[in-house]
């Protein structure tokens, strides 16, 4: 094991360092010709990209490390690290920004310098957790042989996701001016937050439901199956439901500023959906990781991939940024469309309307109905303070109607409120 991983360490940081270099070598190039930049010169967004490539070579080896903490089904401390590192890059942040320097070059040495860390922290406790062997781990290319489709697989995955999670930014960034790209960023931050509520659990179900593959367990592939899908609706449906009826009033809450709240709200809108959406099939993308199965991840990221640069281009060029985010929108929509029917003629056959049902569609529409009557009654005219408290309170009580709207979880309640009565 110890042989396995140390070679794939070695091909995860080989591809690392030659896209970072590749960016470092272009940072001339793409400062010069590429970004509307007239708030920034153009040595600023230089240095900016430079350290942008440097970057992205930390980058790359953390998702190989927490895989392998995944494996040994460490996600308790890989969640640890995750949570402390993220929250230490968000506060840090702030705080570099504001005590030593507001530039744009502290802000990204800052993300470097936790980036490494964090690269080095997963790679440490994964080798410490590893089995203890007499021999030392070296590179052996022949064992890569034995796994080579599904390590094809998943890398084309990795690298065509990354693709399509980063293109319409590319895109917007060459169209648009550097203003209205800050703007389609801030937004986009604010829609990509959902990614930290269902990635956990996609990292704690994959490796059990790797388990209960190898072990032919049917009936408890199922049952988790549909358990996380329903956990993930839960999770994600509510917020992203709420943010896209009040992304005006969110947008201001945060930044206090009409302009960037009426510039904004409707690209957060359509962004947070498409996350949503994206959110909703990650159970489904680990049931087929755990069968072996990434043909159909990579034909449909290569089939997007073809699609939406030219699309992405057009509505950029078109409608803007709302047009840009609408792509994503799109895209995700194809994917609950197309891909799960596909996935369910292969894997747990005669489940997928259960899917649309049960586990989505009834979360769906019970967050909608209700957070959509708290739009409707909702007229903008108090102080910020009593429109937090309105947003919260329908951010409770959508959270509460999409919880018993599902069958696992209005069982579980159900379950509760009999222990209780029983011991009162």
């Amino acid at each position: 094991m110890r042989n396995l991983l140390r070679t794939l360490e070695t091909l995860y940081w080989s591809i690392a360092l030659a896209v970072g270099i590749a960016i470092v070598s272009l940072s001339p190039i793409l400062a010069h010709h590429w970004i509307q930049s007239d708030q920034l010169t153009r040595p600023t967004v230089e240095q900016a990209l430079f350290i942008m490539g440097i970057i992205i070579i930390f980058q790359m080896p953390i998702g190989f490390y927490s895989g392998g903490l995944l494996g040994l089904q460490k996600q308790v401390l890989l969640n640890v690290i995750n949570a402390c590192m993220n929250t230490l890059r968000d506060v840090g942040a702030v705080l570099i920004l504001w005590l030593v320097s507001p530039t744009i070059q502290a802000f990204f040495l800052w993300q470097l310098v936790i980036t490494a860390t964090t690269a080095f922290l997963l790679a440490f406790f994964l080798w410490r957790r590893l089995p203890v062997a007499e021999d030392r781990a070296v590179f052996q290319i022949r064992l890569v042989q034995g796994i080579w489709k599904f390590s094809a697989g998943m890398s084309g995955i990795a690298i065509l996701g990354t693709i399509l999670s980063q293109l319409d930014k590319v895109i917007v960034s060459k169209i648009l001016s550097l203003e209205m790209f800050g703007y389609y960023m801030l937004a986009s931050v604010v829609a990509m937050s959902l990614v930290r509520v269902f990635t956990p659990v996609f990292l704690s179900i994959y490796p059990r439901l790797t388990q209960l593959v190898s072990l032919d367990d049917q009936e408890g592939i199922s049952e988790l199956y549909h358990k996380s899908c329903q956990l993930v609706a839960v999770l994600i449906l509510p917020v992203a439901i709420v943010i896209s009826f009040f992304s005006y009033e969110v947008i201001l809450l945060w930044t206090q500023s009409e302009i960037t709240a009426e510039r904004t709200h409707l690209i957060l809108s359509i962004l947070v959906w498409g996350t949503a959406l994206n959110g909703l099939i990650h159970p489904p993308y680990a049931l087929q990781l755990a069968f072996g199965w990434t043909q159909l991840s990579v034909l449909k990221n290569v089939i997007a991939v073809i699609l939406l640069a030219p699309l992405t281009i057009y509505t950029t060029a078109r409608y803007g940024a709302a047009g840009a985010a609408s792509l994503w929108l799109l895209l995700n929509v194809g994917y609950v469309v197309f891909e799960i029917p596909i996935m369910h003629r292969r894997l747990l056959r005669n489940e997928m309307w259960r899917w649309y049902g049960q586990d989505v569609g009834a979360p769906l529409i019970a967050g909608l109905l209700f957070a959509g009557l708290g739009r409707y009654f909702f007229h903008g005219s108090g102080s910020s303070f009593v429109t937090l408290l309105y947003v919260m309170v329908i951010s409770l009580c959508t959270l509460g109607i999409t919880v018993v709207s599902v069958p696992t979880m209005r069982s579980r309640l159900y379950d509760r409120f009999l222990k209780t009565k029983l011991e009162f």
